[in-house]
């Protein structure tokens, strides 16, 4: 890291990527908090449409930086086992698409499907469908070979908006949109991926969330460095609709994930005393590796009370409909599909 980390972000921007205004604002800057990687990062809120964006972004040099040893390599193992945990979050998103449809879908791509626990999970709900997954990292040929997708596509979804084109009933895109350096082309690609009368579901991450006000940086959706883009709901109905789709549904309490306060002690704790074997850190001293034991020590009750005031917000979340997340469900036109919408951008 002696060249120190300017080289893995791109130019400041100066309008907004959503929707072209330059009224913007930092909501929030904060160092990498997950693996503690060198650098600070600011996320930026357009003032007119309220999209948040990493600002300046990371360049694709940038994003294999920050990307490598989270979900393979050294965090791999970790990474997984956290996604093996959903199981129950993973059937609720299929059977979001049970009141749409009056036969099960035939083909399904589940695009950012990381090892393929989604999809695995999925057949339960959809024992008949042929699973797709595509994702730019290596854990998608594992899944292939798991037999957890039928086959496995590695690269960036847009690469294969030709190779793909018309061949799936349902596209999904679970917490994957945040991630993409231009999730307005990666909408225009699963218009084009879809057959007329398909699905499009996407989960992610909401901006507007309370949580995401009361908890400032230690908000752990904002998992910067890697997401890139917040969308507000608003936002994306908008953008589907110019493409062709009619949104079907929209769920805010049902797609809650548990973690706000938990979250944030463990982004604390790191901050405070990051990992100190961490092997892309400066060696690690007696005194570094005691403050970090005192610190997770220290910590320790305050993740117990983290755990009860999630189950608290949760039961809270899903009563209002008020989560820190949201899916929508739309479905392409028949006689749609994508249009100019982001030939202004």
């Amino acid at each position: 890291m002696g060249a120190g980390t300017d080289r893995f972000l791109e130019p400041v921007r100066l309008n907004c990527p959503w929707c072209g205004s330059e009224q913007l604002s930092v909501r929030v800057r904060v160092p990498d908090l997950l693996q503690g990687k060198p650098g600070v990062f600011t996320l930026e809120q357009c003032a007119d449409c309220g999209h948040v964006f990493q600002n300046p972004r990371l360049s694709l040099e940038g994003l294999e930086f920050y990307y490598r040893d989270f979900y393979d390599g050294r965090g791999g193992e970790g990474a997984g086992t956290v996604f093996g945990r959903l199981g129950d979050s993973y059937r609720r998103r299929a059977e979001m698409l049970r009141p749409f449809t009056v036969h099960p879908p035939t083909s399904w791509l589940d695009v950012g499907t990381g090892h393929g626990h989604f999809c695995n999970a999925a057949r339960a709900i959809w024992p008949h469908t042929r699973f797709d997954g595509l994702d730019m990292g290596d854990g998608v040929g594992e899944a292939e070979r798991r037999g957890w997708v039928e086959t496995g596509f590695q690269g960036q979804f847009p690469e294969f908006a030709e190779k793909l084109a018309g061949r799936y009933e349902v596209v999904s895109m679970y917490h994957y949109l945040e991630h993409t350096r231009d999730p307005l082309t990666e909408l225009d690609t699963a218009a084009a991926v879809l057959a007329p009368g398909g699905f499009l579901a996407i989960e992610l991450p909401d901006p507007e969330s309370r949580m995401a006000r009361l908890l400032g940086s230690a908000w752990l959706p904002w998992f910067q460095p890697q997401h890139q883009h917040l969308i507000p709901a608003a936002n994306l109905r908008e953008a589907l609709t110019d493409r062709g789709f009619t949104v079907l549904a929209e769920e805010h309490g049902p797609a809650h994930q548990g973690n706000d306060f938990f979250g944030a002690v463990a982004l604390t704790t790191t901050r405070l005393a990051p990992d100190p074997d961490r092997p892309w850190a400066p060696p690690a001293t007696p005194g570094r590796r005691a403050l970090a034991h005192a610190v997770r020590a220290a910590a320790l009750p305050c993740f117990a009370g983290a755990a009860v005031l999630d189950a608290v917000r949760t039961l809270a979340a899903r009563r209002t409909d008020g989560g820190n997340a949201y899916r929508m469900l739309a479905r392409r036109d028949v006689d749609g599909g994508p249009t100019a919408a982001g030939e202004d951008r």
